[in-house]
């Protein structure tokens, strides 16, 4: 969308060893990825968690057995779109592997904040 700018993208896997469940796989392959990120800017800069837009994605050789409304609640902020495509690897005796790429954007911030003298590198004193 033009009128905002991805702040963040994470990448992860998910799997399920035994019963072949392809919603557990995105599940943990969700958690894998937002295991790696933080996102402070929204402290530091006094913006709601609402205004940040999420976008999964899951690949799965079966993507249409993905419970894609489960994984959406699953997200802990932001307004969440799952879409589920073709990915992943399905092996014997019911192992599933799914892959997660979660995108995070923020509205434009273009003018909005700025550094300050401090944050720049301006150590200097009066």
């Amino acid at each position: 969308m033009s009128g905002e700018q991805r702040l963040i993208i994470e990448t992860g896997m998910g799997t399920d060893l035994h019963g072949g469940d392809v919603t557990k796989a995105a599940l943990r392959a969700v958690d894998d990825a937002m295991r790696r990120s933080s996102l402070p800017i929204f402290g530091s800069i006094g913006m709601d968690h609402a205004d940040m837009r999420v976008q999964v994605t899951l690949g799965a050789r079966e993507p249409e057995r993905i419970d894609t409304d489960r994984v959406a609640a699953h997200m802990p902020r932001g307004a969440v779109t799952v879409r589920a495509v073709e990915g992943g690897m399905q092996l014997e005796d019911g192992i599933v592997v799914v892959t997660a790429a979660v995108e995070a954007f923020l509205p434009l911030q273009t003018g909005q904040w700025r550094l300050s003298d401090a944050e720049k590198g301006d150590n200097t004193r009066a």
